[in-house]
Order: structure tokens, then sequence, then C-alpha cells
């Protein structure tokens, strides 16, 4: 009888602003507990699922790689993070510094995976550590740090950007890894980061609630087409920071399932369209 193969038991995405964990009170009182009630359903849903590991995608803000080094995507493989990056970090996201579990075994597989996939994602040994690429949604969605992570970062921070379709594949490729080994057997996808927002730009603090709307009515209707179809330019209208999308496309590929929007609120106080989603699994 052969062994029981792992599987992606649920896939989930959200934005990841500082303003989220780290001045949620500036956020008015109905937005906010739309956006804090989304994530505890969320943890709620995680919890039930039981996962043996948390594949974490999400983009990193020149805290581990910097233009002379930026990889369309990469892949941890360590035993433990340290996040937030600072102490200052840390205060300024409300955040305790510590260390997160890692599953490196599973992070080298899918490290292996992604090459004989045609994939030629860079390689973090050791030495990765976050921002509030993770340390935001992970106060709410793991605030115990119980569960061993395999952090994957996509460039979602600087031209020229891995396309759209590429980053759907590699989600699609996470998922046939997953299942091509036994070892973890319960897998959870978070994407993070988006949607609409402007970074170190004057037009910070603006939203485009009309691109945020329509992003997430293509993840919701399942229509894999009109999700990869916007063009750079189309993005480029949500801002800088709305490229960040492409997280939620890994997600989305690994669950080949539409989504459900959580909660969605445009948040000028958090500089940021903040939204959390879950994959109908």
């Amino acid at each position: 009888m052969s062994e029981p193969r792992g599987r992606v038991v649920g896939a989930f995405t959200a934005s990841h602003s500082p303003g989220i964990t780290g001045w949620p009170e500036r956020a008015e009182p109905a937005k906010r507990e739309a956006v804090e009630s989304a994530f505890a359903e969320v943890r709620r849903r995680i919890d039930a699922l039981a996962p043996d590991a948390i594949v974490a995608v999400s983009v990193e803000h020149f805290t581990n790689f910097h233009l002379g080094n930026l990889p369309a995507f990469a892949i941890a493989t360590s035993d433990s993070y340290l996040g937030p990056v600072t102490r200052e970090m840390g205060r300024f996201l409300d955040v305790e510094q510590h260390h997160y579990p890692g599953q490196p075994e599973l992070g080298r597989h899918l490290y292996e995976f992604a090459l004989e996939s045609e994939f030629d994602p860079a390689l973090v040994e050791g030495g990765l550590e976050f921002d509030e690429n993770f340390c935001v949604p992970l106060k709410h969605l793991d605030p115990a740090s119980r569960y061993p992570l395999v952090p994957v970062i996509v460039n979602g921070v600087n031209p020229p950007w891995p396309g759209l379709r590429r980053c759907h594949d590699f989600g699609k490729m996470i998922r046939r890894a997953v299942e091509a080994q036994s070892d973890v057997r319960r897998v959870v996808v978070v994407g993070t980061g988006g949607l609409s927002h402007w970074v170190g730009l004057p037009e910070s603090g603006r939203i485009n609630t009309a691109f945020d709307r329509d992003f997430l009515g293509r993840l919701s209707d399942g229509d894999e087409s009109r999700l990869l179809a916007y063009s750079a330019g189309e993005i480029d209208a949500a801002g800088n920071g709305a490229h960040e999308i492409r997280t939620w496309l890994v997600a989305a590929g690994a669950a080949r399932a539409p989504f459900e929007v959580l909660a969605y609120e445009p948040v000028p106080e958090w500089l940021t369209g903040t939204a959390v989603a879950a994959a109908r699994m």
C-alpha cells in the first residue's frame, strides 16, 4: 500500500501593511474590526486544518536582498527565522522580536523540486530575516508561532518583475512539490502583500479601490485567464506596491480554486487597500 502523500489543505492571502499591527487604532473602528475579524477567521480555519507546515509567500523590502542581488524567486531552508529584523522594527510593528520555527526538509524539497520543474529560485540556507512581510500577518494568524514555516520570496518591489503567469505557475509547482513527498502531510499556503498602495512616493496614502475590487473579483470567480491578464501599466495605476499581488497569484496557483474575500477595506491611515481572502478548497 502506497504511503499517504502530502497535500495543500488550505490557501489564504492577506495584506501586510505595517499599520495593521503598528497603529491599528488610526483606522476607522468599523474598518479595523472588519480586517481583524477576517484575520481571526483565517486563524480559526488554519487551526482547524492542523497543518504540519505553512509555505509563507511574500515580498521582502530590501531587508535581505538588494539591487545588486534581487532574485525573482527565493526559497529559504533554515531551522528558524528572526523577525522582526531589529528591535526597533519590532516596536514599529508592535511585534515582539523572536525566532519563527522553520521546516527545512520541506524547504529543501521545494527548492530541489523547483529546479527539476525548470524554475531557478535563489536558495537561502541561512540568515533570512523577516520584516512586515511575514511578521504582520503571522501576528494575527499564528500569534504563538506554532507552525513551522517555509518562507518563499517573490520580487514585487522593483522591476523587472516576474510575469504574472510565471508567479501563478510557481504556485502550481509548489502544490506539485507538496504532493510529491510524504514527510510533511498537511500544508497551508499563505500569500501576503498588496493591495493598492504607493511606497515612498508623493501618492502615498492614496488607494485605488477600483483596481482592488476588480482584482478581488477576478480572484473570486476563479477565471485564470482574467486573473493573469493585467498589464504592467494597469498594476502601476494602483501603485508601485500593488505589484505585490504576485504573492497572491502564487497562492492562487497552489490552491487551484477560487477565493472567498473575507474582508476588503480601503484604509488610508494604513496607506493600503487592505484585504484578507481564503481559497474555497
